[in-house]
């Protein structure tokens, strides 16, 4: 029952898909517009062409003619004149026309197709004013010169004049088919194309703005393959699937109407009714395959976020890969992530392709049973061309139409997921009159702040204040929750219960983009984009000039290693993918400018020398020594040495303060900052030997 009810509720999903995906393309409706009504066009003319067809068919082989009997009388008329020198010219068929036509002059124009035809070219010059005049027999052209064509040749048959006329219009009408056609791909193409860039805009406008918390529970590996893998498969069907769901429906309405117009020409209904019937039949297939198209498809999707999620974790721990010589297994691991991929896709190959020969086999049998039937019926060939025609034109919007519907399910199972992820908010809430924070001015307080990121808390009753101007610092061991305290000062998390503030406003009541300008951030492991030296320092201040880069970088004990030329580029070296082209120290310094350049009030720094040999880190400790000069710092410490001038210190264990003090004040305690501090002591004394 409840799995029934699951599979409901997709299937609203679903419906909701199509609906949400048309709803990009509307932006676009002039060109849709247009692209739609090149569609129409395309009906109109290919509806044209069929009409004409059976005009064509009876000027070749006319219904009525060949029916001349010979009588006994006409057989000795025919003897006659074989022996006349005059007739000897003529052909029996020509001889026999000439004796009807003058036993009943009238004869030559009741065919009652060719009449019909007189009739109507009648009506079209009146109608259109046209430069000529219709005889009985001919036709006289005035412009642009004056001449005479004939309609009807003596033998009764249409003038090839007037069929070569027929046929130019023919073309004309195939010639505006096609034109109307290519508007109308490249119009629905160019929408589709469009939708998908938005789309992608959109998801990644979406994903940058998730909160943390989204990025410790999401691999990034599939965010990419959502990013990419899923909105590549609805480019592919939104872009020929629009062109071809407005353009063969319309289609298909033409070969049917032209189907009517023929058989009520005729007045034959028992074709028209018996071809009503079958054309339906080529859905069968359609509707029983497509369903499970959508869902091998979906599964394969997943296994494409896993083969690029599985990439994605080797090429950026590529150095642990090859440290612990475990190549052969991650390409054993690659190999059977594929393997499953492939296979779903396989599967779903098999399910696209068995649409076609299927809907060819019905709608081969159903021609044959329909020929069957007219041969029984003893239907003339031309009744029969001009039935038949309409149907073999309408097969090929039906089987697109076939088409469309897999590459739909294809595309629908990507646009589910895709929804999925732009559904998924965990964007931290912010206020809509939140309080902009102009500058920093008083300090900042936790009051019994409790926070986990699952169910285990990892601060529980944090109490303290950084008053305007101090350097406060946290330690503790790994794990005590120090990266934590510092990521809800700048509310990358929001706390569970406590709260945050500064100058007295709750940071959750405070505008984020005001926030997080007054904070600089130097981590531990800086992370720089790969981009010129200079772009990474001046990230977050686009205004900033070369100038203020370089008073930035000089600051930051970072101008000697750029210019020295070790990096022969300078400020416009590119630093490679996470800066692996300069050193930890190098990397550092950096992220040291680019927080100076930022120029913030607020300095949280997340220790930034405890992996440096020591003439690096006494170049870097230098430099945050100068950061940290007249402003509020939060630190969090690994080398006691570094913060033994702060003006508070906290020791932080298991999300708990346990002691709180100057350097000083902690050593007497005799605590747990004092074993702290005697076991970095000792290593650094060993070091020294």
């Amino acid at each position: 029952m409840g799995h029934h009810h699951h599979d409901e509720e997709i299937e609203s999903f679903n419906a909701q898909s199509y609906w949400r995906l048309l709803k990009y393309s509307c932006k676009y409706w002039k060109r849709l517009t247009v692209g739609i009504l090149a569609g129409f066009m395309v009906g109109g003319s290919l509806l044209a062409g069929l009409l004409l067809l059976p005009d064509m068919i009876e000027a070749v082989n006319p219904s009525n003619n060949s029916t001349v009997k010979i009588s006994a009388g006409a057989s000795r008329v025919l003897e006659a004149m074989e022996k006349t020198p005059q007739w000897q010219s003529l052909d029996k068929e020509k001889k026999l026309l000439a004796i009807e036509l003058a036993l009943d002059p009238a004869k030559g124009a009741k065919d009652p197709e060719l009449v019909k035809m007189l009739e109507q070219l009648k009506s079209y010059t009146k109608r259109f004013n046209l430069p000529m005049e219709v005889g009985e027999y001919e036709l006289t052209v005035s412009y642009p010169k004056k001449m005479v064509v004939p309609i009807i040749q003596p033998n009764g048959k249409l003038a090839w004049q007037i069929f070569a006329a027929y046929a130019a219009i023919f073309i004309v009408a195939w010639m505006l088919k096609n034109l109307a056609a290519y508007i109308n791909h490249y119009c629905m193409r160019w929408v589709g194309v469009r939708v998908v860039a938005d789309m992608r805009e959109e998801i990644f406008t979406s994903l940058t703005r998730q909160s943390l918390a989204f990025y410790g529970a999401n691999d990034v590996g599939q965010l990419i393959s959502r990013c990419t893998t899923d909105t590549a498969a609805i480019e592919h069907a939104v872009a020929d699937s629009i062109a071809d769901a407005t353009r063969c429906p319309v289609e298909i309405a033409a070969c049917v109407t032209a189907m009517i117009a023929v058989s009520m020409q005729y007045g034959n209904y028992g074709m028209l009714l018996l071809l009503l019937c079958g054309l339906p039949l080529l859905l069968v297939p359609i509707l029983i395959i497509s369903r499970r198209i959508r869902k091998t498809y979906r599964n394969s999707f997943k296994k494409i976020a896993d083969v690029t999620s599985r990439m994605h974790e080797v090429f950026t721990g590529i150095m642990v890969v090859k440290a612990y010589n475990m190549e052969e297994a991650e390409q054993q691991k690659f190999r059977g992530e594929n393997r499953k991929y492939q296979r779903t896709l396989i599967r779903a190959m098999r399910l696209q392709l068995l649409m076609e020969p299927l809907m060819e086999t019905i709608s081969v049998s159903g021609a044959l049973v329909f020929l069957v039937y007219a041969y029984s019926k003893g239907i003339t060939v031309t009744q029969l061309s001009a039935m038949m025609a309409p149907v073999v034109l309408a097969y090929q919007p039906i089987k697109k139409l076939a088409k469309l519907v897999t590459a739909l399910q294809k595309s629908m199972a990507a646009a589910d997921r895709y929804f999925a992820l732009i559904d998924t908010d965990t964007v931290l809430p912010e206020k809509a009159d939140g309080v902009k924070l102009a500058s920093f001015e008083k300090s900042i307080e936790f009051k019994d702040v409790v926070f986990g990121y699952d169910k285990r808390n990892i601060l529980d009753g944090i109490t303290f204040s950084i008053p305007k101007g101090s350097l406060v610092a946290v330690v503790g061991s790994t794990g005590s929750g120090k990266t934590t305290i510092a990521n809800l000062i700048a509310r990358f998390y929001d706390v569970r219960s406590g709260s945050v503030t500064i100058d007295g406003v709750d940071v959750r009541d405070c505008e984020v983009k005001s926030l997080r300008k007054l904070i600089g951030i130097v981590n531990q492991d800086p992370l720089l984009f790969n981009t010129t030296i200079a772009e990474n320092i001046a990230y977050g201040c686009p205004e900033a000039t070369r100038e203020d880069v370089a008073n930035a970088a000089r600051e930051a004990n970072a101008e000697n290693f750029i210019m020295d030329g070790r990096h022969a580029d300078h400020y416009d070296t590119i630093v490679g993918e996470k800066g692996f082209r300069l050193s930890g120290g190098e990397k550092q310094r950096v992220a040291i400018a680019r927080a100076i350049l930022k120029n913030p009030p607020i300095l949280i720094l997340d220790e930034a020398t405890s992996a440096l040999d020591t003439v690096t880190e006494r170049l870097v400790q230098n430099a945050l020594n100068r950061v940290m000069s007249n402003r509020t710092v939060f630190a969090i410490a690994h080398r006691l040495s570094t913060i033994q001038n702060a003006d508070l210190i906290i020791v932080l264990d298991q999300g708990h303060i346990v002691e709180r003090g100057t350097h000083e004040e902690l050593l007497k305690l005799n605590g747990l900052y004092k074993t702290l501090h005697d076991t970095q002591f000792e290593h650094r004394q060993c070091d020294g030997e």
